[in-house]
């Protein structure tokens, strides 16, 4: 293996399971300004533990490890068709060694490659410039917030904002409301970075480029340095909170970019990046490829204090400090136990679940379950997982967005008697109406909190489908602690209906011009 080789694996390995110091400062003073008791104190607590674990285990920080992205600029003269074998190369051996999960997938057929590598992954940039030396930087930017991004072309019609037009105020409108319809999918917190101008494919390329900028930073744009300020002021107005469950942090950085555009369009461009920041660079020798430096400020520098020593002690602070119930649950559920249920309540689940996703809710739909599910638990979830002589397991564990099963949802649920749904983000009117009916409920796990979960998993006790790949088979997991939320009961209660509701409102008082 060569140095430079190498050195690409120990960056996608650090950028996988060690958030830097400017994010991890940014998410302890978010964790200042909640109270420790509400829902949105209480995931903080917990991705701050999730933080310390991955950096303990040196495992992936969220199971989502997105699409590998790498910018490199190197001296003129270098051979950048060997250096791009040697970043797959390197890509390849994080995979095998459970540093990055299985993402490469085959769009027409669905097959997982199950290395990384294929057609357009990992997207490598390669830019040349003046210097001696070598810059990589990388992004691992989950699914979850990708789909989150959001590109207007102005004039346009804003829900809850009005008209945006083709000036500052009008990508202050646009800016705000793409924090609004993140809502908690994106596993907010968030970061966004955003492009100003270009063509449709160059403005999502420069706010993309804007997560790569220190959280601490200050825009030399003038303009721009006040837009961010104002975006980072009144975003955290709107009370989506922590995961959408309300709050006061919603958006955690706002960085923006500007590039010049046609007469004719006027695009601003939203990436939106979850709470784990994934994004680290290194410096290298160009001559012998050895790492110099790191770009951005290691996070063993800021420890997180998460202010417990376990998860079984995370568990017990919940109980102690929340008026909300604890309940205690065995899996399989009955009908009972899921409309005892009520939103807000914590529930810990002890005994076995099953993950499933896309291509099982798919499959379901028009096929026989391969085991009985009835009183059943799914969970949203796409592992990382690892095999050895003693079999599978589980690397890191976190809960996928929910919404994307909501066509499929409900009539799965009473098809084979499902009670009840763990994920993220909360799901639709649909869903809400078949808990209701059928009697089922849905659990809010803490999005990216995948050290903490996997945790909870002790054992592996079978699996179904692998050929849809790892991330989408039916994994059967044997589990203890598992702690989650109610935010959508039997009751026609939904805690993400009423944070939608409520923030739509917010965002209303926004609407007069503040940039003219």
């Amino acid at each position: 293996m060569s140095i430079f080789e190498e050195s690409m694996y120990k960056l996608v390995v650090e950028t996988s399971t060690n958030l830097p110091a400017d994010v991890r400062r940014t998410i302890a003073a978010a964790r200042e300004k909640e109270d420790s008791a509400t829902r949105a104190g209480l995931s903080l607590t917990t991705i701050a533990q999730n933080i310390e674990m991955a950096e303990c285990n040196v495992s992936p920080i969220c199971q989502d490890t997105g699409m590998p992205t790498f910018v490199v600029h190197t001296p003129v003269g270098a051979n950048q068709i060997i250096m791009r074998q040697e970043i797959r190369n390197a890509v390849a051996r994080a995979t095998k060694d459970g540093k990055l999960r299985t993402n490469s997938v085959d769009s027409l057929t669905g097959s997982n490659t199950g290395d990384n590598l294929g057609p357009g992954t990992p997207v490598i940039h390669f830019e040349q410039w003046e210097k001696d030396e070598i810059d990589v930087r990388l992004i691992l930017k989950g699914g979850g917030c990708e789909n989150k991004n959001i590109q207007y072309s102005l004039p346009c019609e804003l829900e809850g904002l009005g008209k945006a037009g083709r000036d500052l105020d009008g990508i202050r409108k646009c800016v705000l409301h793409a924090v609004y319809q993140a809502q908690g999918q994106g596993c907010s917190a968030g970061f966004i970075g955003v492009g100003i101008g270009g063509d449709r494919t160059t403005g999502y390329e420069l706010a993309k480029q804007q997560l790569f900028r220190h959280v601490e930073d200050v825009n030399p744009i003038p303009e721009l340095a006040k837009l961010e300020e104002y975006i980072m002021d009144k975003a955290n107005q709107l009370g989506i909170g922590t995961m959408g469950f309300g709050g006061n942090v919603t958006l955690l950085g706002c960085k923006v970019g500007v590039n010049n555009r046609l007469p004719a369009s006027f695009f601003v461009s939203v990436a939106y990046n979850c709470w784990a920041y994934r994004r680290q660079g290194v410096i290298l020798d160009g001559s012998t490829h050895e790492i110099k430096s790191w770009v951005y400020e290691g996070g063993s520098a800021v420890p997180m204090n998460a202010g417990a020593t376990s998860k079984e002690e995370t568990g017990a602070d919940i109980a102690a400090t929340s008026e909300r119930r604890e309940i205690v649950l065995q899996m399989p559920l009955t009908e009972e136990d899921v409309r005892s249920l009520k939103v807000g309540d914590v529930v810990i689940l002890n005994g076995e679940m099953h993950t499933g996703r896309d291509a099982l809710h798919k499959h379901l739909m028009d096929h026989d379950a391969p085991i009985d599910l009835n009183g059943g638990v799914i969970y949203h979830c796409g592992p990382v997982m690892l095999k050895d002589d003693e079999g599978w397991h589980v690397k890191a564990a976190g809960p996928t967005t929910s919404i994307r099963e909501e066509p499929y949802q409900g009539d799965i649920m009473r098809k084979f008697g499902i009670r009840a749904v763990i994920g993220k983000g909360g799901m639709g009117p649909k869903t809400l109406k078949a808990l209701q009916e059928h009697g089922g409920v849905y659990l809010n796990a803490v999005g990216g909190a995948a050290q903490y979960y996997a945790e909870c998993i002790k054992k592996v006790n079978g699996v179904d489908f692998m050929e849809f790949g790892i991330p989408e088979a039916m994994w059967h997991l044997q589990v203890e602690g598992f702690a989650a939320i109610v935010t959508m009961d039997a009751h026609g209660n939904s805690l993400h209906a009423d944070v939608d509701k409520d923030s739509k409102e917010k965002l209303a008082q926004f609407k007069d011009p503040v940039f003219v």
